[in-house]
């Protein structure tokens, strides 16, 4: 009997079952949705990379709660603190795991932005904790509107860039969670990918205690190497970061070959992310030469997100475009966007697809 704490359907949704329904009459589509860096064309250092994890040492298992120094050490280098102030674990979302075990008792509330990525839930739920979505203004930019009062919230999530808004925390909005006395958690995975200035980050301020995620899937475009990491920063990191190994101890997670080959995998990761940034930024280019007056363009990230006439619902563009046009996008109701119409589409695409796609949906508006 499926477990009532855990929020999602087996029932699939409408887009998905149409895509199943195209697919199996052979029905070529447009997809505007591809996130997996590895199937998206993009150019990797492969002789590099298995020299990366063929290390011998592989071989011997010597597992440590929080990971081997050498390769905190390695991820510290990319924040400007030492290994001390890391813990690596098997991916962001163990990381949030983990964040919410220490963090929260059963029953306890986080607060997470909205529109946001849909997984906060299902994490959330799995650990017994329910979500309250603090907002994004979209008539401001996507301004960060942080709670006066946290409401009894145990700490509040932040990403920066957002998926899909490719928004960012504003200094000012550091001030508001500081108000609030509550935990930071900042997941900065897209931190790497701006098409503008970023703000300086949440572990910048030293009153908050922040705690900043990332991993490999994004930082070196290699989501099948599972190592993510988090960094603690501000007041009392160095006991939350000990209550974290010791609940790290009980799963040992990340495996011996991405422990020992981290450190030669965040040097090969610089050459990675040039090749997505030239992605990201020819496609985003494309929206902005034929989509426009649609495009609320990001500050970073992987996504764009595009606002249609509100004559129809988001599902209803988006089953309309597949449908009619054989071009997949992502609705904008996936995110939790606050109103009508808003399509979502990944700059990882292949250059040929999203173009193609892209002018689709521009000759059907």
């Amino acid at each position: 009997m499926p477990s009532r704490r855990l929020p999602w359907s087996a029932e699939p949704n409408a887009l998905t079952v149409l895509r199943g329904e195209k697919l199996l009459a052979g029905t070529p589509i447009l997809d505007l949705t591809v996130t997996n860096p590895t199937r998206a064309g993009i150019a990797y250092p492969e002789s590099e990379l298995l020299r990366a994890i063929a290390d011998p040492a592989l071989l011997r298992y010597e597992p440590t709660p929080r990971g081997p120094e050498a390769a905190r050490a390695a991820v510290g280098a990319l924040y400007g603190v030492g290994a001390e102030r890391v813990l690596l674990t098997a991916s962001t979302s163990e990381a949030y795991a983990l964040l919410f075990k220490m963090l929260c008792d059963p029953g306890d509330v986080v607060l997470v932005p909205q529109p946001g990525y849909p997984l906060f839930d299902h994490l959330a739920a799995l650990e017994g904790v329910s979500v309250r979505p603090w907002q994004l203004d979209l008539d401001a930019g996507w301004a960060s509107r942080i709670p006066r009062s946290a409401g009894g919230a145990k700490a509040l999530v932040a990403v920066s860039p957002n998926n899909p808004t490719g928004s960012c925390l504003e200094p000012a909005a550091l001030d508001d969670v500081a108000r609030l006395g509550i935990p930071l958690i900042s997941d900065e995975v897209f931190s790497d990918y701006a098409f503008a200035p970023l703000p300086p980050p949440a572990r910048s301020r030293t009153d908050i205690p922040v705690f900043t995620l990332g991993g490999l899937s994004k930082s070196a475009g290699l989501p099948q190497l599972k190592l993510g990491w988090i960094v603690a920063t501000g007041p009392g990191a160095p006991q939350a970061l000990d209550r974290l190994a010791a609940a790290a101890d009980a799963y040992l997670s990340p495996s011996a070959p991405v422990l020992c080959a981290a450190p030669r995998l965040l040097e090969l990761a610089p050459r990675i992310r040039e090749g997505i940034r030239a992605r990201l930024q020819a496609n985003l280019a494309v929206l902005r030469a034929v989509l426009p007056e649609s495009l609320r363009a990001p500050l970073g990230g992987w996504s764009a997100v595009l606002e249609l006439p509100a004559e129809r619902t988001d599902e209803e563009w988006a089953l309309a475009l597949l449908r009619t046009d054989g071009v997949l996008v992502h609705p904008g109701y996936f995110y939790g966007f606050p109103r009508e119409a808003f399509l979502v589409v990944s700059l990882l695409t292949p250059e040929e697809t999203f173009r193609a796609g892209c002018g689709r949906i521009a000759s059907r508006l």
